[in-house]
């Protein structure tokens, strides 16, 4: 026993034939041959169809002849009895019709049908006349004696009998066979249907009929709605409460001349998911929403170049079943343990190249993977696949033919390791899980949006490089900002230490120059005042050659500089820049113009200024000067001694310390004062430099303080601008998951800012501070203060909330913390590195970042059981995965799961999963088979042991309304007929089976 099980075939359930009671327009016993040509003909081909007539079953047994033993309708594989009735309920044109759809399977079924039409009765003349021909011909009769033809009496008895719905209902409830075998379809129409009950004192037995019927006869898109629960104003739990069930909506020509015949408006055809057999019409009505459909072609499922259409297992002596047709929807594998269930996926997933790398390398004694512990035994066994499209594929079982390595797979399969693997971890969701949620991601974005990118890390980098980059600048800037602000904090602690270094050396020297001024001979204070001038020339002359000779050494050092950017520094970074912007395209011609140069030829003018330097420093300096003949001075008393050269400058100090002092040790003395004068000016000079540059730290670092502020901002915007650059990288399937309801509804992202916050303090005080004494004395105290302050701003907080939180923080906290540095303020080298570092510290962003979560029923991933992540894992294959309609292969999805959540969670997920893509599922769960209304089903079952060691696998496939199949999967899944009725007694369940 092997069929595809439910495929979807056009069914006419409602159509006259030649000799049908009343209105037949097809010529009666002549017309039968071109009735069946036409019926014959007629496109998309009529598979099922349901010979209808008034009361009596003449023209089904003649159209049934004609097919068995006439051979005619050769497509129509089946047919059956509609008895149509009308009841004894006016409609607003005539009468409520209803119909009896009949069960052919039992071969006394026309007998059967007509002792249950036999207890109808309609009574009238102070008689009663029975539904059957002779009763309804006596009952024409009756009401006009004037017939005298029995056929012409059958038509009058026919226009005039009407059955009571009290007492059909009655005869339907007492007669098993009914109740097995005959499905009641009410007419929905306004004119002869119960949608004509439109007055509210007929609101009662409208409910009562339309509750009683099996099926809705309309074609009308409305009413289907309505009876499937899915109206704007009736859901399907309110339409289960009055009505008892959903109802499939069914349309048939109901033609009566030729030229009708299959024809519908607007070629609403009926379409029914199902063998083509009469249970199928009753798996219809336990599930019309999936398993009828009204329109002119059936819905679409999964493309047939995506479906698995036959697979074979070849040389194989282990394989008792060698051929297995695959139906295109959802297939469902089962049987007992150890039966070839496993084994059979494994098959399908080697043809599709779906398996690991690792599968044949797995060790046997833990392997799930039936190929991976029976290699040793699987001999030359392989697998041919045949695919909707026309292709095949073929591939060795031992894997020595597995093109895993070099071809896309075919299929995705979730083998029960895979999903173990993806979903069991019990510190959070693997890296696996994360990667399969950021693809479906990726894949929810169209061709255009993806910007050429291959895979979700590289669309995210794109969206987000831009901003990461300006992060990293704007973090450097903050470096170098905040380093410069502690320079100019120490500088402002050295403004006492300068004015009193200032203050000493100004006493020091005016002491120096007292001494000097008693070593001075009565009479030439003229002479030493010209020498003090000449002195301060000379100071000042000598500093500006050490201005010239440091301009010198910096033109030197900026040619070395210059020649480096040349030959490697501007190299380098453009191709640092070709890599980081690959995807710009440019060519080399193109990229050679974004090498970074200088606008001249500096490299030629630094050496001119190098020049420069020394002629100023030579000019300042001047020749050697040879003494006039007077022995006087070279140097005028009124000369601009600032334009004098240094020669001539020493040679009047020289002379002059002659004429102060005749006494050569005193002239030693007062020039090495002179000296020694000098020396301790210059120093004081830059003692008085550096003061005047501490005094305007304040300033300065007011200023940056207001720079860094504003860079830090910066740094959030960038922060901020990530984030919203994140919310729309996932946009496309956050819209989906807003819009879906059910278990789809459960899912959730969730972009948000991460706060290492503790982690960010507690480096600080364990690495940056000694925390021994003072307002954050005690391990803990900087992390708590800085959680309360900072950690929520930095959370979820605007660029503006971060630069004002950090502005506050810094205010209440940053004297306090510099007492805690863990070196001495006087030891200025240290304590400047010790403060670059803090610096560094206290505006770094590294422990800020920006992620996604994500949740289910409101719980994040991390936190959900793995049985949970087992539901979010098959939500993003089954439910979000658009993209990929290859065929999905799993074995046991409900592990880890309890009942209610298979059938809650899971259920609705296949079942919408099976419309697009093929589902291949192995499972032990009769939710997972039944609810979902599997259209095929798979029964494995091992036999003995092979001479080469592996047991006989037999596979047999069908439907669910194959009621051979339905008790196979009662008796594996539910443990058999009496079992399930036993659990349903001692649960107090009333079952109607």
């Amino acid at each position: 026993m092997t069929s595809r099980g439910a495929l979807w075939h056009r069914w006419d359930p409602h159509i006259h034939t030649p000799e049908t009671v009343l209105n037949d327009q097809f010529g009666g016993e002549r017309g039968w041959h071109a009735y069946l040509d036409e019926l014959e003909a007629k496109l998309p081909t009529i598979r099922a169809i349901a010979a209808t007539d008034y009361y009596l079953t003449g023209t089904y047994e003649k159209l049934k002849n004609e097919k068995e033993n006439n051979n005619r309708l050769p497509n129509v594989d089946l047919l059956f009895p509609n008895v149509e009735l009308r009841l004894d309920v006016a409609a607003k044109k005539g009468f409520v019709n209803i119909h009896l759809l009949v069960c052919p399977d039992d071969e006394n079924h026309l007998k059967e049908l007509r002792r249950f039409l036999k207890r109808l009765d309609f009574r009238a003349f102070d008689d009663r006349f029975d539904c059957s021909e002779e009763g309804l011909i006596a009952l024409g009769k009756r009401f006009d004696s004037s017939i005298s033809d029995d056929a012409a009496a059958l038509v009058a008895g026919v226009t005039q009998f009407k059955v009571n719905f009290d007492k059909l209902r009655d005869v339907y409830e007492e007669i098993a066979w009914a109740r097995d075998n005959i499905l009641i379809a009410v007419a929905g129409g306004s004119g002869d249907g119960s949608s004509g009950l439109q007055a509210a004192a007929d609101e009662t037995i409208r409910r009562e009929i339309e509750k009683f019927a099996h099926i809705i006869f309309s074609s009308s898109p409305k009413q289907s709605a309505f009876w499937l629960g899915q109206s704007p104003t009736d859901n399907a739990e309110e339409i289960r409460s009055r009505f008892g069930a959903l109802k499939p909506c069914l349309h048939g020509s109901d033609a009566h001349k030729l030229k009708d015949i299959g024809e519908a408006f607007a070629d609403r055809f009926t379409w029914i998911k199902g063998a083509l057999t009469f249970d199928a019409l009753r798996q219809a009505c336990i599930d019309p929403e999936n398993r009828v459909f009204v329109g002119p072609k059936p819905p679409a499922s999964a493309m047939p170049s995506q479906v698995v259409s036959t697979i074979e297992i070849a040389d194989a002596d282990w394989a008792n079943t060698k051929t297995v047709e695959l139906n295109p929807g959802l297939v469902t594998i089962i049987g007992a343990r150890g039966s070839g269930k496993t084994a059979l996926a494994d098959i399908i997933a080697a043809g599709c190249d779906a398996l690991p790398s690792t599968t044949w390398d797995a060790d046997d004694t833990i392997s799930s993977s039936f190929l991976a512990r029976a290699k040793p035994l699987i001999g030359d066994a392989a697998v041919n696949l045949c695919w909707g499209g026309g292709d095949e594929d073929s591939r060795s079982l031992d894997g020595s033919k597995a093109a895993f390595s070099v071809t896309y797979p075919r299929a995705r399969y979730l083998s029960q390791k895979f999903v173990e693997d993806l979903c069991s971890a019990t510190k959070g969701p693997s890296e696996g899980l994360i990667e399969e949620v950021e693809r479906v991601i990726f894949d929810a974005h169209d061709e255009n949006a993806k910007e050429g990118t291959l895979n979700f890390t590289e669309l995210r980098d794109a969206k987000i490089e831009r901003f990461r980059s300006a992060r990293i600048r704007e973090a450097d800037s903050l470096s170098l900002l905040s380093q410069r602000i502690g320079e100019e904090h120490e500088k402002e602690k050295l403004i006492p230490t300068l004015a009193r270094q200032l203050a000493d050396k100004d006493k020091l020297i005016n002491g120096y120059r007292s001494d000097q001024s008693k070593l001075v001979v009565k009479g030439t204070e003229k002479e030493v005042e010209r020498h003090n001038a000449l002195t301060a020339a000379r100071l000042k002359a000598n500093a500006s050659i050490d201005a010239y000779r440091q301009r010198r050494r910096s033109f030197e050092t900026l040619l070395d500089e210059v020649k480096n950017m040349r030959s490697s520094g501007a190299p380098e970074m453009l191709r640092a820049t070709k890599d980081r912007f690959q995807r710009a395209g440019l060519n080399d011609d193109q990229w050679s113009e974004f090498l970074m140069d200088y606008t001249g030829k500096v490299e030629d003018r630094i050496p001119g200024y190098v020049q420069w330097a020394n002629s100023k420093i030579e000019a300042i300096k001047g020749s050697a000067v040879a003494s006039p003949d007077d022995g006087g001075p070279v140097l005028e008393n009124d000369a601009d001694l600032l334009k004098a050269t240094l020669a001539q400058i020493d040679h009047d100090i020289t002379r002059l310390e002659g004429v102060i002092q005749a006494d050569k040790r005193m002239r030693d003395q007062f020039a090495a004062l002179t000296k020694r004068i000098e020396a301790e000016q210059r120093e004081r000079d830059k003692i008085q430099e550096r003061l005047k540059d501490a005094q305007g730290a304040a300033e300065r670092r007011k200023s940056l303080h207001s720079e860094r502020d504003d860079t830090y901002e910066r740094i959030f915007e960038a922060i901020i601008s990530e984030e919203k650059a994140l919310a729309a990288l996932y946009m496309p399937l956050q819209e989906k998951l807003n819009s879906a309801s059910g278990t789809l509804g459960k899912l959730s992202l969730t972009i948000f800012r991460t706060a290492r916050t503790k982690e960010w303090a507690e480096f600080a005080e364990t690495k940056l501070l000694d925390r021994r004494t003072g307002k954050l004395k005690g391990t803990g105290t900087l992390t708590e203060v800085s959680v309360k302050d900072l950690e929520e701003v930095w959370k979820t907080g605007s660029a503006a909330d971060a630069k004002a939180a950090m502005g506050s923080f810094i205010a209440e906290y940053y004297e306090a913390i510099l007492d805690y540095a863990p070196v001495a303020r006087e030891d200025e080298t240290k304590f400047r590195e010790w403060l670059g570092r803090f610096a560094q510290w206290l505006f770094s962003t590294d422990h800020l970042s920006v992620g996604y979560g994500i949740k289910y029923d409101g719980t994040d991933l991390e936190n959900l059981s793995p049985g949970t992540r087992g539901i979010v894992l098959l939500l993003l294959y089954l439910a979000l995965d658009d993209g990929d309609d290859r065929p999905l292969i799993i074995d046991q999805p409900e592990e880890n799961l309890d009942p209610h959540s298979v059938n809650n969670e899971l259920v609705p997920l296949f079942i919408a999963a099976k419309t697009r893509r093929q589902v291949i599922m192995v499972t032990h769960n009769a939710n997972l088979v039944v609810n979902t209304d599997a259209d095929q089903v798979i029964y494995a079952t091992a036999g003995k042991q092979a001479p080469n060691g592996l047991p006989i696998i037999t596979y047999q496939a069908g439907g669910l309304e194959d009621t051979k199949m339905r008790k196979l999967v009662c008796d594996t899944l539910e443990g058999g007929d009496i079992a399930f009725k036993e659990r349903a007694r001692r649960l107090r369940v009333r079952l109607r089976r």
